[in-house]
């Protein structure tokens, strides 16, 4: 039998991870410096929690979600996004509860699951990074997230991420224009996609979000969003725009952007980069101010986003983005004899404990083996260990490029190697 991974997985090697390693730690950085807490939920929830939060009728619940009855019967679906599940976890553990300072503020790095036709950054089993701030409506929270995810492209140094910006409005303004949207729509019905004939009169505005060439077509000239607000809900999104040209954070109104969730409401957005000559959506979110309420919980506003970490890896290497420093070990042990195995293995766990990096040989290779491995492997400092070392306790330091070397003894070694590797160091140094 020839064992493969699953379609739309994949196995990240050293080298891959050592970059998502360097992502995650500029993220989490970010993060700490808004003050985002971090938060991990299970990777599995009950299928009922995806379906009423994404929409019954979304994609991602006709189409995408991985689900299963499993041996109790309980119908379970693996993770498809990750706001759902913040909130079940805002609402069960009671971050609601009045002694909790507002607004909450979470992040998370988690898999996501979809079933769908593997492609170059969006694969069945793919990575985000996810913030929710939940407990208070003001423009500058919108805005101070958007800030966020715009500080995490420029310290990653991922160039020519464009911000596209719009609104859904309250309630009352969805309702205007989702009956305007009908009329609009409703001579072109057989003209529309499948999907589309399927939304037209369960959820209109899907339609705008139609990846398919004819619905392109028929809703360029569909009425806008912008033009069905009511009063507050202009005022709100004034203010956005108003703080993000404060902070000098250039955007497009796009009428016809709506994201793919039921949640939405006032300010969604997306920031997006051109990739081989498409526009590719790298992160997106928006305000979802009634879903922890329709999850019975109590009214709170909230805002937040998704980050795809395989596209922004994928955009980085189109930009020829170094994410990696060189790697460096700073003690490579080579051994000599089986007499020196014990001593390597005390003197390798010696150095770890004071916080040195260290590899030793284990394959009794001939000491030029030893010393090419050592170079392979970004060796600073090598230390010999044979048979006359172990029973003189007599051993050189040598470094392995200024070949500056120190003589000096196992037991030194043991009791604090910091001396030895300044002195090693100490022309650099001076």
């Amino acid at each position: 039998m020839k064992l493969q991974k699953p379609k739309g997985t994949a196995d990240l090697l050293p080298a891959e991870t050592a970059k998502w390693q360097y992502i995650e730690e500029i993220a989490r950085g970010v993060f700490n410096d808004y003050n985002f807490k971090e938060i991990r939920t299970p990777m599995f929830e009950s299928y009922e929690l995806f379906s009423r939060a994404t929409g019954e009728t979304s994609d991602i619940v006709t189409k995408e979600m991985y689900d299963f009855e499993d041996k109790g019967g309980r119908h379970i679906a693996l993770r498809p996004e990750g706001t759902a599940s913040a909130v079940r976890a805002y609402i069960e553990n009671k971050l609601y509860a009045p002694e909790v300072v507002k607004p909450v503020k979470l992040w998370y790095d988690a898999p996501m699951f979809r079933y769908e036709r593997p492609q170059s950054g969006r694969l069945r089993q793919f990575h985000q990074f996810g913030v929710e701030c939940l407990g208070l409506k003001n423009s500058a929270v919108d805005v101070e997230i958007i800030a966020m995810a715009d500080t995490l492209f420029r310290q990653l140094g991922i160039s020519g991420v464009k911000l596209s910006l719009n609104t859904l409005g309250d309630m009352e303004s969805r309702k205007a224009y989702r009956q305007a949207l009908i009329d609009y729509l409703t001579p072109f019905e057989n003209q529309l996609s499948e999907d589309s004939r399927r939304r037209l009169n369960e959820n209109p505005l899907r339609v705008l979000d139609s990846k398919e060439a004819e619905d392109i077509a028929i809703v360029k000239n569909a009425p806008a969003i912008l033009d069905y607000l009511n009063e507050t809900s202009k005022a709100y999104f004034e203010e956005v725009k108003a703080l993000l040209e404060a902070l000098n954070i250039e955007y497009t109104i796009d009428s016809n952007m709506v994201r793919g969730l039921d949640y939405y409401n006032d300010t969604i957005f997306e920031f997006i980069v051109n990739f081989d000559g498409k526009e590719l959506t790298v992160c997106g979110g928006g305000r979802y101010d009634g879903l922890v309420e329709y999850f019975d919980g109590p009214a709170t506003p909230a805002f937040g986003f998704g980050l795809g970490i395989e596209r922004l890896l994928m955009i980085a290497e189109k930009q020829e983005i170094n994410f990696i420093p060189e790697e460096t070990l700073d003690v490579y042990i080579a051994v000599m004899g089986e007499k020196a195995n014990l001593e390597a293995t005390k003197l390798a766990e010696s150095l770890r404990e004071q916080a040195f990096k260290v590899e030793r040989d284990f394959s009794n290779r001939k000491l030029g083996a030893q010393f090419k491995i050592a170079e392979k492997l970004g060796a600073e400092l090598i230390i010999t260990l044979g048979e006359d070392e172990v029973r003189t306790g007599q051993i050189k330091v040598k470094h392995n490029q200024t070949r500056k070397q120190v003589e000096t003894t196992l037991k030194a070694v043991h009791e604090s190697f910091a001396p030895i590797f300044e002195e090693i160091y100490a022309d650099e140094i001076n």
